[in-house]
């Protein structure tokens, strides 16, 4: 009988590279609905999120930073994507390491959120 893939881990083996990317994918989409409250653009798209890592017990590992260190949602916007990020189905834990090397600039921000938000 085949394997079939599915996001369940037996918890036996490691995860496939499938499976990975799929809950990657699902993670990155609950982060996706944490907006900066000065900027009406999520946190992902905005160029914040540095990494996601998937282990292969199903915890979640971010990096992030912020638009500058004085940022004043420093102290909750953090909380808010690491919460956003439990939500994602089939993640035990989560841990974000926030970081503010490399800074943010707007290097990080892609062509389309540039053009919309003006600043192209």
């Amino acid at each position: 009988m085949p394997k079939r893939l599915t996001l369940e881990s037996n918890g036996k083996s490691p995860m496939t590279s499938i499976e990975r990317s799929l809950l990657e994918a699902e993670v990155v989409e609950q982060i996706r609905q944490v907006y900066d409250p000065e900027i009406p653009v999520n946190v992902y798209d905005l160029g914040l999120i540095y990494d996601v890592q998937i282990s292969d017990s199903k915890d979640a590992h971010i990096v992030m930073t912020l638009t500058s260190p004085a940022c004043p949602v420093a102290e909750s916007l953090p909380g808010e994507v690491e919460m956003a990020a439990r939500q994602a189905q089939g993640i035990r834990n989560v841990t974000l390491e926030l970081t503010w090397d490399p800074p943010f600039t707007l290097d990080r921000v892609p062509d389309d959120v540039k053009l919309m938000l003006g600043l192209m």
